[in-house]
Order: C-alpha cells, then sequence, then structure tokens
C-alpha cells in the first residue's frame, strides 16, 4: 500500500507540478525590434576626436607648457640674478638657471623642427592649431 501511495503522488504529483509551472508562468514582454545603442546628442561630437587629433592635441598642450615653463624660468633666473647683488654664488645660480631655460628652449624648437619635418616627410600635419571641443558647436 505504500509503494502504491509513493506510486501515485509520483505518478500525479510530478506531472502536476509541471503543469502548474507551465501555466502560471507568465509570458515575457521582451522587444521584438532592434535596440539602438547609439550615444544621446550630447555626445556626438566625440565622434570628431580620433587618435591622431588627440595626438595633435596632447603635442601642442605640451609645446605651450614647455614654452611657459622657459618663460617662467628666464623670468626666475633673471629675478635672481637681479637680487643677488655682489653675491657671486647667487649670480652663478642665476646664470645656470638662465642657461638651462635656454637649453630647454633649444629642445624644444627641435622638438618642434621634428615635428615640423615629420609633417613635410609623411605629410601628417601635427601643428595644425584645431583644438578638439567636447562641446556641440
Amino acid at each position: 500500500m505504500k509503494t502504491l501511495n509513493k506510486l501515485l503522488s509520483k505518478a500525479i504529483g510530478i506531472p502536476a507540478i509541471i503543469a502548474s509551472l507551465l501555466l502560471a508562468a507568465q509570458p515575457a514582454f521582451a522587444q521584438l525590434t532592434n535596440i539602438s545603442l547609439q550615444p544621446p546628442n550630447q555626445f556626438n561630437s566625440l565622434n570628431r576626436v580620433t587618435v591622431p587629433s588627440f595626438i595633435r592635441f596632447a603635442i601642442q598642450g605640451i609645446l605651450v607648457i614647455a614654452g611657459l615653463a622657459f618663460f617662467f624660468m628666464l623670468v626666475w633666473g633673471g629675478v635672481e640674478w637681479i637680487l643677488a647683488g655682489g653675491d657671486k654664488a647667487g649670480a652663478e645660480n642665476a646664470r645656470k638657471r638662465i642657461t638651462s631655460a635656454l637649453i630647454g628652449l633649444a629642445i624644444v624648437f627641435s622638438a618642434w623642427a621634428i615635428i615640423a619635418l615629420i609633417k613635410v616627410i609623411f605629410g601628417v600635419d601635427l601643428l595644425s592649431l584645431d583644438i578638439p571641443s567636447v562641446v556641440n558647436p
């Protein structure tokens, strides 16, 4: 009798569970059309930023920062020279600072000349002043 009850409970119970799962399931309201993965309009101008334009922007920024550093180092050396008065060590430090600033300027101009040479040889214009904008024009 116990085996018959077990057999009946399995024979009726398992199909009842399967039927209840199949019949009680809610339909999935999935989207049938393709989803567009385009960014919102506020990011459209990012399509104009490319690797060459980013490299161009970085080179221009580095050249500007180097030029400003030269200017401030030269002014600092001049002020240091003036404040040295008759002190030989102070004047020597100021002279070294001014010399270092001029050597740095020569390096920056050499880098600029190499970039201009790359433009002539390869036709890649890294010195154009097109600064990419992230804001919509």
